[in-house]
């Protein structure tokens, strides 16, 4: 394979880490994580040993929605720094050789947006209401919302303005949904593309990809209608065939470049509906939430892994591997609970107290250290597979979900448009911890925007820092093997003989054996085909342990030959 081939295919076994800027580094002590703040930490993300930053939003923002509601696509908050900050990070990350990601948010605005300003002062029928989606209300004076449709964050999907037409939001209020059957929105949009490639960004994390097009042709069904309908690719809303109509212009910007820049999608979608996204004439690679909503058992993973590696070739992409990300609770403590505490996204289905999390004080009970070990283990084996790892930041610091953030400290819209019902995301956006001791342990000079748990000071980086059995070590350790290892994007599985052990093999010798159980596992107990593989080759990584006759209980091992 050619260099220039090399290099346009670097994501496909990248090993990416997301940075939620809000919530990384602090430069200027504002309580509030910045762009200069990545850029400070440029050594600290080699030393990790990562190919590419995927950035969370960045960009102007009320953050009604962590960021997620923009008001200005071709711009950073001013909170979070300027254009020039950004363009000196980019190079120092690129000085360095990592590749860097920015999130783009395409279903909707902010309602700071500019347009959407112009679109309540036009009124009703005018080009600027075009570019999102209104409609007159129903029953007397149009005082009903058009459908009973419920939003994702709670409450309605429609919200009235003053003349008293209502606007379609997906999510929240100040996040009015656009409407992609307007041209001048598909090409605003091939304007920001254009504009952030233009300034060396190497690729683009799609947010809610599959909820762009829409079919709202009257009558509108009502909410119990709409839930029935099938994700066929004709839903009025969701997972609809046009959205790859917009993207198939994404894949043209895409490509005009060189190397050609990279798109990943966030598409929820049936899984015979994700190589649509992942085809090379959409966007090219689709996220695979699978394992945030596995337990950890070896027979969900074996199926998991077989299932999205058969995706990964009908689109000709590669597959994607995450347990953490800004959405979910951290694996971790997903691991230390009860099967069935957390739902099917990865959410708390009951509401801790931080001494719950650290400590079980209360049913159900956190078990916190098998569960740092499960975690372990989990991303040991995720990193041998083939296709690319999203690393979310401070999983390499083992950290836990934080629970005990108090009502007038909590952000996620979730949280307050449920009545407190659902404890939103906050708990996994908690700014890291970097050093021992300081108002918000190195995050920033002051202290952080959402409140760090004081156990955060055994978790920080200066604590871990020089301590081989820290979890920074074995991450910076387990990155280091894997790219001195990467081979072809296949793998065989190996016969381990027992349930709870799962082992598969690169084709270079590559093994990963994993024992799920909570029991350590005797070599003899073993099939003789893995006795084998364990006797001929060299353990080169052990997620914990020493490596003995037994395979401890949650516990990867890495062997490789020669």
């Amino acid at each position: 394979m050619t260099v220039a081939r090399l290099e346009a295919s670097w994501w496909r076994q990248a090993v990416v880490y997301q940075v939620y800027p809000r919530s990384f580094a602090d430069s200027n002590g504002d309580g509030l994580g910045d762009i200069a703040g990545v850029t400070s930490r440029a050594d600290y993300l080699v030393d990790l040993g990562i190919d590419a930053v995927w950035l969370s939003p960045f960009y102007p923002s009320e953050l009604a929605d962590g960021g997620y509601d923009v008001a200005d696509y071709r711009d950073v908050d001013p909170r979070l720094g300027t254009l020039a900050d950004f363009d000196d990070m980019v190079q120092a990350l690129h000085s360095r050789g990592i590749k860097v990601i920015v999130d783009i948010v395409p279903n909707h605005t902010s309602h700071r947006h500019e347009w959407f300003q112009q679109a309540l002062a036009a009124g009703k029928g005018s080009p600027e209401r075009n570019r999102y989606i209104f409609r007159d209300g129903r029953g007397l004076d149009g005082a009903e919302p058009p459908t009973d449709w419920r939003a994702m964050f709670g409450g309605s999907t429609w919200e009235r303005v003053a003349d008293g037409q209502w606007y379609l939001h997906t999510f929240a209020p100040e996040q009015p949904d656009l409407n992609w059957a307007n041209d001048e929105v598909r090409e605003d949009f091939l304007t920001t593309l254009r504009f952030w490639s233009d300034r060396g960004v190497d690729g683009f994390r799609i947010d809610v990809a599959h909820a762009l097009t829409k079919d709202l042709t009257e009558p509108l069904p009502m909410w119990d209608e709409l839930q029935a309908m099938p994700w066929d690719g004709t839903h009025p809303i969701w997972d609809r065939d046009d959205v790859h109509e917009v993207y198939a212009a994404w894949r043209e910007v895409f490509n005009s470049y060189d190397p050609p820049r990279t798109a990943v999608a966030e598409a929820w979608v049936a899984a015979d509906r994700v190589p649509r996204y992942a085809s090379p004439d959409s966007l090219g690679q689709c996220f695979n939430f699978d394992l945030l909503r596995a337990n950890f058992d070896a027979g969900e993973f074996r199926d998991i892994v077989t299932h999205n590696l058969r995706l990964a070739g009908e689109s000709g992409s590669s597959s994607t591997w995450v347990l953490s990300n800004h959405d979910v609770v951290r694996h971790p403590t997903r691991y230390g609970l009860p099967f069935g505490t957390v739902d099917e996204h990865g959410n708390y289905l009951v509401n801790p107290g931080r001494d719950w999390i650290l400590s079980g004080g209360v049913t159900p009970a956190l078990d916190a250290e098998h569960g740092g070990e499960r975690a372990r283990a989990a991303t040991a084996f995720i990193l041998a597979l083939p296709g690319s790892t999203y690393l979310y930041q401070g999983e390499e610091l083992g950290l836990h979900e934080v629970a005990e953030i108090a009502p007038e400290q909590r952000q996620d819209p979730t949280f307050f448009r449920s009545e407190g019902t659902d404890y939103g995301r906050d708990g996994c956006r908690v700014p890291l911890p970097w050093t021992t001791q300081g108002p918000s342990y190195g995050f920033g000079d002051a202290g952080a925007h959402l409140p760090q748990p004081p156990e955060f000071a055994t978790f920080s980086v200066q604590a871990q820092e020089g301590d081989e059995a820290s979890s920074l070590s074995f991450y910076r350790r387990a990155l280091a093997l894997r790219h001195r290892h990467q081979s072809a994007e296949s793998l065989e599985w190996i016969d381990t003989g027992h349930p709870e052990v799962l082992a598969f093999e690169r084709p270079n010798g590559w093994a990963c054996v994993t024992n799920f159980a909570d029991a350590d596992v005797d070599r003899a107990a073993l099939s003789p085909q893995l006795r084998e593989v364990l006797e001929e080759r060299h353990i080169v990584l052990t997620s914990r342990g020493d490596v003995g006759e037994a395979i401890a209980a949650r516990t990867t091992w890495w062997a490789v030959a020669g």
